[in-house]
């Protein structure tokens, strides 16, 4: 029986409030002055939520959300895509770790969904097959913002943040539709899938859903 049912799996909300939390106490160090955050290697039971990153982001999913090495389940790949393999890994986490939580995080320095901008622009995409797997899993979430520069003064960092959310949206997305067994567990409350962002120069990470969600309820 997949863990995803064990009574003592961690909630999405109590492991969102341990993401939202560790990443509090993250951006506490940094302003402090320090360099570097240590990580406990003391051993966890198992990992409470899982994330899903980009492999370029400068800073580790533990050292951002300030977790013991092990409390986390991290997928990185370049500009943070689902494909089959990544579908798969995250099923491993929910079937056989209990874990209900999924973040998917971008950020918006990505050199993924900057090769995707210049394909789109300028119609030059990576040299490599592979590499041009990566930019084709992106260019159609992000087609419609690019385009909208051409005819507005969107500078390149607004650009590149824009670029990012619709990409992590996309992906969230794909998530939460790209295997029949994690949908089932969702529409029954058994699974989240979050979005996140973080930035680069300061660490700081949010959650736009949540942030949207209080708003809704102000």
């Amino acid at each position: 029986m997949p863990r995803t049912w064990d009574q003592r799996s961690v909630s999405p909300e109590v492991a969102l409030s341990q993401l939202r939390d560790g990443n509090a106490r993250f951006c506490d160090h940094a302003r402090g002055g320090s360099q570097t955050v240590a990580v406990s290697l003391s051993s966890t039971d198992r990992p409470f939520a899982a994330v899903l990153s980009c492999s370029d982001a400068p800073i580790p999913p533990e050292v951002l959300f300030d977790q013991q090495a092990g409390s986390l389940y991290v997928v990185q790949v370049a500009g943070n895509i689902v494909a089959p393999s990544i579908v798969g890994s995250l099923e491993f986490a929910v079937s056989q770790m209990g874990i209900r939580t999924i973040v998917v995080v971008g950020h918006a320095r990505c050199a993924a969904i900057e090769a995707a901008i210049t394909t789109i622009e300028r119609g030059a995409g990576p040299e490599t097959r592979n590499a041009r797997a990566v930019t084709e899993r992106i260019t159609p979430h992000i087609e419609s913002t690019i385009l909208v520069r051409s005819s507005s003064s969107l500078g390149d960092s607004e650009l590149r943040l824009r670029a990012m959310r619709a990409n992590v949206r996309a992906s969230a997305d794909h998530l939460r539709h790209a295997s029949r067994w994690l949908e089932d567990l969702i529409c029954a409350d058994r699974l989240c899938v979050v979005e996140a962002e973080y930035a680069d120069d300061t660490g700081v990470v949010t959650f736009p859903e949540l942030v949207a969600d209080r708003a809704a309820n102000a």
